[in-house]
């Protein structure tokens, strides 16, 4: 029995994290499972009620969302179960091109020497990427009396260099003014370990001005390091003046201030409203459902209104090729996902709407069709 089921967003739930199965293209991600109605899920909210475990693994920064999806999917649809493992983006992608999960949770595209393991696997169709979680990034900071901060990307830079060391420095002062600032140092915190979050960070700030850092591993020359997302965040709770870029969910769990980000066009606060303007005008450097996002594009937006810094994270799934249960169940699964976006709002994801999701909409009930 099929129950359509919308969960408030106050849903948590816990989804059985990894599976010895392995699933290939044409295999059921668990033998055994029961048997498809013989329907396919093609369009938005018409579920095939196709029982047994959808097998995913992947990025860590999508789990929180996938135990609320996990659980909303479990009560949508009889015997149905998600098991998704955390383990990486990187270890996401081998195991979904190696055929092992039904799908990869991903921080970043396949690489280019993955595309066409990944169209082999998928029995010569098309891996697509369907930028399903949105993840803003936080300018987070610790700054004791000052509720709000606006900070320009340039004087961003500066700060993360190393170039503006306190937070009355004149430059800051100029971009808030009316609000007293503190003779304080400032003291950057920045990821230690290599990090998604850390490489589309650079990114943004190498797009928006002079910046030389690359890859996951930000520079360690200037500020404190600490390991993780949770880690940051706690290391600027604890240290007065201290700033980092943190996944949203994480500044708000710690109570950290939230700097509104001048990136060309005033100040922009970090909200839904402002974070979906942004995914308004997301570009793609494929055609069709595989929707690769264009980075540059992104994060070079400067019309009013908009906040861009965001991580668009990825499931990586086969267009077709799946045998029809494995397709069924992860049809269920991505529709079930896109009709309960609003849970997400309380852990810091940004739930899509608009164009971006009727593009979604699109692409999973393209799902089978190969193109």
């Amino acid at each position: 029995m099929i129950r359509n089921f919308k969960r408030t967003a106050s849903i948590l739930g816990v989804v059985a994290a990894g599976s010895a199965a392995l699933v290939a293209c044409g295999d059921s991600a668990t033998d055994g499972a029961s048997s498809s109605n013989g329907e396919s899920s093609a369009a938005e909210g018409d579920l095939s009620g196709t029982s047994g475990e959808l097998v995913a693994e992947g990025a860590s920064s999508q789990q929180n969302a996938m135990e609320i999806f996990g659980t909303t999917y479990a009560e949508s649809v009889d015997g149905a179960s998600l098991a998704y493992n955390p383990t990486g983006s990187g270890s996401g992608r081998t195991n979904f091109v190696a055929g092992q999960v039904d799908f990869a949770g991903s921080d970043s595209p396949l690489s280019e020497d993955q595309v066409a393991p990944a169209t082999e696997r998928c029995g010569g169709n098309e891996a697509w990427h369907l930028p399903f979680v949105i993840g803003p990034v936080a300018i987070a900071y610790n700054l004791d009396g000052v509720e709000k901060v606006n900070l320009s990307v340039p004087t961003l830079i500066k700060i993360f260099k190393g170039e503006i060391t306190n937070w009355n420095d004149e430059a800051i002062a100029a971009e808030n003014e009316g609000t007293e600032l503190p003779d304080q140092g400032i003291t950057v915190v920045y990821r230690s370990d290599e990090s998604g979050t850390s490489q589309n960070f650079q990114k943004f700030l190498a797009t928006a001005g002079e910046w030389d850092g690359e890859g996951q591993q930000f520079p360690n020359a200037i500020g404190e390091g600490a390991n993780g997302s949770n880690g940051v965040a706690t290391q600027v709770k604890n240290v007065p003046g201290a700033i980092t870029y943190v996944e949203y969910g994480f500044a708000l769990q710690n109570d950290l201030g939230i700097a509104a980000v001048d990136f060309g066009s005033g100040a922009t606060e970090l909200n839904a409203e402002n974070v979906n303007v942004a995914l308004e005008g997301l570009e793609f450097k494929n055609e069709g459902h595989n929707m690769v996002v264009d980075t540059e594009a992104l994060f070079s937006q400067t019309q009013e209104g908009a906040y861009p810094l965001v991580l668009t994270t990825y499931e990586i799934v086969c267009s077709a090729g799946y045998d029809e249960d494995v397709q069924n169940r992860l049809k269920d699964f991505l529709t079930v996902a896109l009709n309960n976006q609003d849970a997400l709002a309380e852990i810091g994801f940004i739930p899509v709407e608009g164009s971006h999701r009727d593009r979604l909409v699109e692409a999973v009930a393209a799902i089978g069709e190969g193109a």
